[in-house]
Protein backbone atom coordinates (compact mmCIF):
# COMPACT_ATOMS: atom_id res chain seq x y z
CA UNK A 1 0.00 0.00 0.00
CA UNK A 2 2.95 2.22 0.64
CA UNK A 3 4.08 1.91 -2.79
CA UNK A 4 0.89 2.70 -4.75
CA UNK A 5 -1.11 5.41 -2.76
CA UNK A 6 2.17 6.96 0.22
CA UNK A 7 1.24 8.07 3.64
CA UNK A 8 3.14 11.01 4.96
CA UNK A 9 2.92 9.79 8.54
CA UNK A 10 2.53 6.13 9.90
CA UNK A 11 2.36 5.70 14.12
CA UNK A 12 3.69 2.25 14.34
CA UNK A 13 3.19 0.64 18.09
CA UNK A 14 5.69 -2.05 18.86
CA UNK A 15 5.37 -3.89 15.77
CA UNK A 16 8.15 -5.72 15.71
CA UNK A 17 8.13 -6.71 19.24
CA UNK A 18 7.74 -10.86 18.55
CA UNK A 19 10.50 -10.50 16.08
CA UNK A 20 14.22 -11.78 16.41
CA UNK A 21 16.83 -9.79 16.40
CA UNK A 22 17.81 -10.63 12.72
CA UNK A 23 14.68 -9.40 11.36
CA UNK A 24 14.73 -6.77 13.61
CA UNK A 25 17.03 -5.06 11.66
CA UNK A 26 15.37 -6.22 8.40
CA UNK A 27 12.04 -4.63 9.30
CA UNK A 28 14.83 -1.38 10.12
CA UNK A 29 15.49 -1.51 6.80
CA UNK A 30 12.32 -1.80 5.53
CA UNK A 31 11.29 1.10 6.96
CA UNK A 32 14.12 3.15 5.84
CA UNK A 33 12.99 2.28 2.12
CA UNK A 34 9.83 4.02 2.61
CA UNK A 35 11.15 7.05 4.61
CA UNK A 36 11.54 9.07 1.68
CA UNK A 37 7.88 9.35 1.20
CA UNK A 38 6.47 8.39 4.77
CA UNK A 39 7.41 9.96 8.41
CA UNK A 40 7.13 7.02 10.79
CA UNK A 41 6.93 7.19 14.34
CA UNK A 42 8.15 3.72 16.39
CA UNK A 43 7.40 3.17 19.85
CA UNK A 44 9.65 0.25 20.30
CA UNK A 45 11.99 -1.15 23.08
CA UNK A 46 14.14 -3.29 20.35
CA UNK A 47 17.83 -1.07 19.77
CA UNK A 48 17.84 -2.63 16.34
CA UNK A 49 15.17 -0.15 15.47
CA UNK A 50 16.30 2.17 17.34
CA UNK A 51 19.54 2.53 15.75
CA UNK A 52 18.05 2.83 12.30
CA UNK A 53 16.34 6.39 13.94
CA UNK A 54 16.57 10.07 12.13
CA UNK A 55 15.82 11.15 15.86
CA UNK A 56 15.37 9.09 19.11
CA UNK A 57 12.92 10.68 22.00
CA UNK A 58 12.54 9.23 25.49
CA UNK A 59 11.16 9.80 29.03
CA UNK A 60 13.37 9.55 31.98
CA UNK A 61 12.35 9.87 35.52
CA UNK A 62 16.20 11.02 37.45
CA UNK A 63 14.20 11.90 40.55
CA UNK A 64 10.84 10.29 41.75
CA UNK A 65 7.70 12.10 40.07
CA UNK A 66 10.02 14.08 37.57
CA UNK A 67 9.63 13.13 34.29
CA UNK A 68 12.21 14.57 31.69
CA UNK A 69 12.01 14.56 28.01
CA UNK A 70 15.03 13.98 25.60
CA UNK A 71 15.84 13.55 22.51
CA UNK A 72 18.83 12.78 20.18
CA UNK A 73 19.02 13.53 16.47
CA UNK A 74 21.41 10.46 15.17
CA UNK A 75 23.58 10.76 12.06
Amino acid sequence: MLKINPSPFCVLDEIEAALDDVNVYRFADYLKKFSGDTQFLVITHRKGTMEAGDTVYGITMEESGISKLLSMKLK
